[in-house]
């Protein structure tokens, strides 16, 4: 009978278990993007996790959304990173590297110039700068021929990743990011072969991971979305539309995965699981909202045909997750404080289960 404590086969990684890290930002790196020797430990301390899917890490300078996240578009970040990738191995575990592009969403505080999107339309809310909290500009709208370059921007990086030592990558095409931004019915007005239907609205993201597949191939490249979600402000019209047909073409790819976060309703992921050949990673509560997946949630989705089931913010106060699932321990509660402060107090300082002598 298979369990969330069943072995996987991965590409080419066998998973001891199909429980997987979900990204997320820490805001813990160096300057210049570099990782430090806090992720290993990080890193490392979580590693019993089938797949550990990293932070958000910029492929490109303009692709930073945020100040204090790390990146894989210099050789100084690559060797940074490797320290990091050969913890997570010492401790038996397997690493992703997530590739985030903000597009949009991000300030020229932040990256210097003034940030990118389909279309000069801002974003909704306040986004990090290095002086605090500030409202999102209006993005600079890409030109047709500049946007191969960002969608090949996921390829270098990937190509970086691997020579870093990550297992594979995933892109960030969720939350109101970059290909999120493309994907969207209202970040993305555009009237060129790039907006407007939904063959023309996925062709970014096609484009994107295609580019990864030939650099690094399918079976380390996975892909995470965000069907129906509405971070910062983007919205989707026909969305089973636009996944089914957005699924259709990256299943040509024979990619690693897809992951898919519980941003619509349960119907609709269904759905879109049976339009999946491949394997399907879920993210079985909305991010950044009210409620902490736990066994029981993962249990239902493994039911419903998930093969992998990922945690976020468990993960951060439970480095010990997997054996406290397996065993049925009590979960510590995470510090939502901690989550973007810097330095190792509520990053490193959660301890495993403390059984009584």
């Amino acid at each position: 009978m298979t369990t969330l404590f069943s072995n996987y086969r991965l590409g080419d990684l066998t998973l001891p278990n199909r429980v997987v890290m979900a990204p997320m930002t820490r805001v813990r790196a160096a300057a210049g993007g570099l990782a430090t020797p806090s992720m290993a430990t990080y890193y490392a301390q979580r590693a019993t996790a089938g797949l550990i899917v990293s932070e958000g890490v910029q492929p490109s300078p303009i692709g930073q959304s945020s100040p204090g996240t790390p990146g894989l578009h210099t050789d100084e970040q690559v060797a940074a990173w490797r320290p990091v990738t050969a913890a997570v191995h010492s401790n038996g575990g397997r690493i992703f590297a997530q590739l985030m592009h903000g597009g949009r969403v991000s300030h020229p505080d932040t990256i210097g110039v003034r940030p990118v999107g389909p279309s000069a339309v801002p974003a909704v809310g306040d986004v990090f700068t290095p002086t605090g909290l500030r409202p999102a500009p209006t993005p600079r709208a890409l030109d047709t021929a500049e946007i191969p370059e960002h969608a090949r921007s996921y390829a270098e990086a990937a190509r970086r990743a691997v020579d870093a030592g990550f297992d594979g990558v995933e892109l960030h095409g969720a939350n109101g990011y970059l290909i999120s931004q493309f994907l969207s019915s209202n970040a993305n007005l555009r009237t060129d072969g790039y907006g407007g239907s939904v063959s023309n609205r996925i062709r970014f993201a096609v484009e994107a991971v295609s580019a990864t597949v030939e650099a690094v191939g399918g079976a380390r490249t996975g892909i995470r979305l965000s069907p129906g979600a509405t971070f910062w402000g983007v919205e989707e019209s026909d969305v089973p539309e636009l996944y089914t047909a957005l699924l259709t073409e990256l299943a040509r790819l024979n990619l690693a995965y897809v992951h898919l976060e519980a941003t619509a309703d349960e119907e609709v992921l269904v759905g879109l699981r049976r339009a999946w050949p491949g394997t399907l990673v879920m993210n079985p509560t909305l991010p950044m909202g009210p409620k902490q997946a736990g066994r029981d949630d993962a249990d239902h989705w493994l039911g419903l045909g998930a093969d992998l089931i990922s945690f976020g913010r468990a993960f951060i106060a439970n480095p010990d997750l997997v054996e406290r699932l397996r065993t049925g321990l009590p979960l510590a509660p995470v510090d939502e404080a901690t989550y973007y402060q810097g330095g190792d107090a509520g990053y490193l300082t959660y301890p495993a289960y403390q059984h009584a002598a």
